[in-house]
């Protein structure tokens, strides 16, 4: 398979789009209400260690991504058991970002339009990008990057009269429970789903690269999180922000500068579609490579159109209503997901390092 190369700085932009992706809209935390910001900043120490294990198991084994690690460590049958487990959570993810896309466009901007329509168009741009390869992938999101971070901050300035210090106090009102609980979902989403990353770095500069990358990822990432997050709570009020399906849109609705600024929604929209083109891109990315490894293909791009079909499928039937959309990302998806961002990359780092250590000594 021909390597694709990208740098450092072009994959730190990539997991920080991946990371911003759904947040934009669907916002995190809501469980500790008020006190969600305080959740994001213990999600990020929480994710720190975990997303440092990633790093490793990259590092120990230059060129390689996880798929191949795994048949390295755990010889061809359990490894390409594994790889189906990783291959699955990357194209449900996928499906799940893809119809959390769809949902926002038809519920905030074109409610008489079918949900499939603006689904077909995101997915078939995807398409056209891993076609491509990640390195343009890279590249894009080197330059898209500074747009997002000039919106998050324009946003953040327009919305400045319309902020009450007040929605956030008295902090720990209702105990650390709340925040735990919030922590832990916002460490699953979006965090520990950089856990997809470790199936597609397989070209970065050296062992180094890994660590660089993950760890100036997250803190760019979980600033931006953290500052959207806090803003949407500091305008919306606890109550809004747990119960709004979309709290980022409708915060940034808020944003009036005399009669010649306003509706400016669309630094949401442009910021989600971003995002989301990434998060998609990546996610279909790192299936379609796990199906060529296994398989023994020497080219993962033949099947990158069927692959996003059957996405597409799955994303369009996978939910009933936006209530059940909602209702599985923040109650069922930490639990369901804490097998492949956890349990499973760590048992995988322990097993690699004693095979490692073995590798060494025979030679």
């Amino acid at each position: 398979m021909n390597k694709e190369l990208i740098s450092d700085k072009q994959g730190i932009c990539l997991i920080t789009l991946f990371i911003t992706g759904s947040t934009f809209v669907l916002g995190v935390g809501a469980e500790a209400e008020k006190d969600s910001w305080l959740a994001i900043l213990l999600s990020i120490l929480f994710a720190f260690p975990i997303l440092m294990i990633y790093a490793r198991l990259l590092s120990l084994f230059p060129k390689k991504d996880l798929f191949n690690i795994l048949e390295i460590v755990f010889g061809k049958f359990i490894g390409k058991f594994i790889s189906i487990l990783y291959i699955w959570i990357a194209f449900h993810l996928g499906s799940l970002v893809l119809r959390n896309f769809g949902e926002f466009i038809v519920n905030v901007s074109l409610s008489q339009t079918p949900m499939i329509v603006p689904m077909i168009f995101i997915i078939s741009l995807c398409v056209w990008g891993i076609k491509d390869g990640i390195e343009l992938l890279g590249r894009w999101s080197y330059f898209f990057i500074l747009v997002i971070i000039l919106l998050v901050i324009t946003g953040g300035l327009l919305l400045i009269p319309n902020i009450d210090i007040n929605n956030i106090f008295p902090i720990l009102d209702n105990g650390i429970k709340p925040v735990i609980q919030g922590a832990f979902g916002v460490f699953s989403f979006p965090f520990a789903e950089t856990i997809l990353f470790c199936l597609v770095f397989s070209s970065l500069k050296n062992s180094q690269s890994p660590y660089r990358v993950y760890i100036f990822g997250l803190i760019i990432g979980g600033i931006i999180v953290f500052i959207t997050s806090l803003a949407d709570i500091l305008i919306l009020g606890e109550h809004s922000y747990s119960t709004l399906f979309f709290p980022g849109q409708h915060a940034v609705s808020r944003a009036t500068i005399g009669d010649f600024i306003q509706r400016i929604e669309i630094i949401v929209s442009i910021s989600f579609l971003t995002g989301g083109f990434v998060k998609i891109s990546i996610c279909l990315l790192s299936s379609c490579n796990g199906v060529a490894k296994l398989f023994g293909f020497n080219n993962y791009k033949f099947i990158v159109t069927p692959m996003a079909l059957l996405m597409l499928n799955l994303s369009h039937l996978i939910y009933n209503s936006l209530f059940e959309m909602v209702d599985w990302a923040f109650k069922v998806w930490p639990y369901y997901s804490f097998l492949f961002q956890v349990i499973l990359p760590i048992t995988i780092w322990i097993v690699a390092e004693i095979k490692h250590k073995n590798l060494k000594q025979l030679n």
